[in-house]
């Protein structure tokens, strides 16, 4: 509401957004590329990236868990999504919204668990690929630079 209300603020959020983009931006253009050395195997670099993110599983899981339940969009969002599918004939609303929230934490779940297998292996290739790593930081950081300038030109 307050940025609908004020244009002064709005400029001020809209000025910042793009300077974070564009530094993201910066950051993604110089942002070296990971190679493993010489005297590894194929393939030892991201064999020690996997050890590092099984080791912190836990702690990614929980702060994960601690972002989406402290998130209130996650929250309006099923307040204003699931209720249109409760029938009241069918029994209290309350069970019925639960269970879709279970159906709903379910098919994410297998969602995103897929996205994070397929991530995994892709990553594992660009480990490997020090060039493929350079084309994907550049083309990285002018899709930042991209969002930055429409952002910075967008009106209210």
């Amino acid at each position: 509401a307050v940025f609908a209300a004020s244009s002064v603020a709005f400029t001020v959020l809209k000025w910042c957004g793009a300077a974070y983009l564009a530094y993201l931006a910066w950051g993604a253009w110089r942002a070296p590329v990971a190679s493993a050395s010489s005297d590894e195997q194929p393939g030892a670099a991201g064999a020690k990236h996997q050890q590092a993110s099984s080791q912190e599983l836990v702690a990614m899981v929980r702060r994960g868990v601690v972002m989406n339940l402290t998130n209130p969009k996650v929250l309006i969002f099923f307040l204003a999504f699931l209720p249109q599918f409760a029938d009241p004939q069918l029994g209290p609303v309350g069970p019925q919204i639960f269970v879709f929230g279970a159906v709903f934490i379910l098919a994410a779940f297998l969602v995103f668990g897929a996205i994070a297998l397929f991530s995994g292996a892709f990553g594992n290739l660009l480990l490997r690929s020090p060039k493929a790593q350079f084309w994907l930081n550049k083309i990285t950081a002018v899709v930042f630079l991209g969002l930055a300038v429409k952002l910075a030109t967008s009106q209210r």
